[in-house]
């Protein structure tokens, strides 16, 4: 555990205390929900537990990265503590993200912790699967009900390319190790890049079929300081229309609770997403908020404005009032939606997507 003080964080000027001007109850939120002041209740929180990853990932991070010293990262018991609180404002959908999350230090004690909380319904995972050949099988004892795993190419020296340092066999043997551990749904993760997998799309769905997955394509998000995207982005439609020459693509109204929007093809058990947030933006339902490793809230993906729960949880150990607070406060900031459309060669969000968790 880490006890060190932390120098409070400065919060965005329009932080104040926050009391949503909807009456939660015409809306049909349950009492004590967490709801902006958009009437949105947040259901879902997504939870990094470290920075750090065994890939190098090129729209992920940078090659040479600078990661956070150990003493201003969540400890493991942090982050149980804000899971906690989380839950009792009435979210049930958790998923623990990085990095890579599986190569954080006694990670399985935290994950078999979560998933005894009470109210919490929905653990889940975001991984690159290099690690599932050994935690499969402890992931699915512990209570996590299902599996993204990144994928963005099925060709070995194409997938060094993309990741810089990863080994496409290990991704393929953690597959299999989710699916012999009992995993149903578990879902590849493709973000769509011209003139680097876009060839690969079709190749990528038959991949899925064949193996009862399910598949969501990505729209590229221009997050860290990477230029040039573009010249790189593919939107959800071309996709789309790409896959209808080799796929019939039927809409489905189902949901796994996050911003993908479903396909299903006939004769298949495998869903096919896409997750537009340029071209068809999801704003106007959003869910979620974002924990990063070092305990910064944010409500928006595509903003900086953050709540600093670290220096709360610091200066209050074990109090969950102040922690509370603060979440429920953070609801004051949490805006109608992002513009990445604007932001393409030009990202207003410097961070890296490893750093605020996917």
């Amino acid at each position: 555990m880490h006890n060190e003080t932390l120098r409070p964080e400065t919060t965005p000027s329009t932080l104040t205390s926050f009391t949503p001007n909807v009456d939660a109850s015409k809306l049909n939120h349950a009492p004590g929900s967490l709801v902006d002041k958009y009437g949105r209740r947040v259901s879902y929180v997504r939870l990094s537990i470290t920075d750090r990853c065994d890939f190098r990932c090129t729209y992920c991070m940078a090659e040479e990265m600078t990661f956070l010293p150990r003493h201003e990262v969540m400890s493991l018991e942090e982050c149980l503590q804000v899971a906690k609180v989380f839950v009792g404002l009435g979210v049930n959908k958790l998923r623990i993200t990085g990095g890579e999350p599986l190569v954080r230090k006694e990670a399985m004690w935290l994950i078999e912790r979560l998933g005894a909380l009470p109210g919490l319904d929905n653990l889940v995972i975001t991984t690159n699967g290099s690690q599932l050949d050994r935690f499969a099988p402890q992931l699915k004892a512990a209570g996590v009900k299902r599996i993204n795993i990144s994928l963005d190419t099925l060709k070995a020296d194409r997938f060094k390319t993309i990741t810089r340092i990863g080994d496409l066999s290990k991704v393929i043997k953690g597959i299999e190790a989710a699916q012999a551990a009992g995993f149903k749904r578990t879902k590849l993760n493709a973000v769509m890049m011209r003139g680097t997998n876009d060839d690969e799309f079709v190749d990528l769905v038959q991949f899925a079929i064949d193996r009862e997955l399910d598949l969501s394509f990505i729209e590229e998000m221009p997050l860290g300081e990477i230029h040039g995207r573009n010249t790189t982005y593919i939107s959800s439609e071309e996709t789309r229309e790409l896959l209808a020459q080799r796929f019939e693509l039927i809409p489905s109204t189902e949901s796994s609770g996050g911003p993908a929007r479903y396909w299903r093809i006939p004769g298949s058990e495998s869903r096919i997403g896409f997750i537009s947030p340029h071209s068809h933006n999801f704003c106007d339902t959003c869910n979620r908020v974002r924990i990063t490793a070092k305990g910064e809230l944010y409500p928006c993906l595509g903003q900086n404005d953050a709540m600093h729960l670290l220096p709360i949880l610091r200066e209050a150990p074990g109090d969950e009032a102040p922690l509370r607070q603060a979440i429920m406060d953070s609801m004051g900031i949490k805006p109608f939606g992002h513009d990445f459309t604007q932001q393409m060669d030009s990202p207003q969000v410097v961070r890296f997507m490893s750093m605020t968790g996917g």
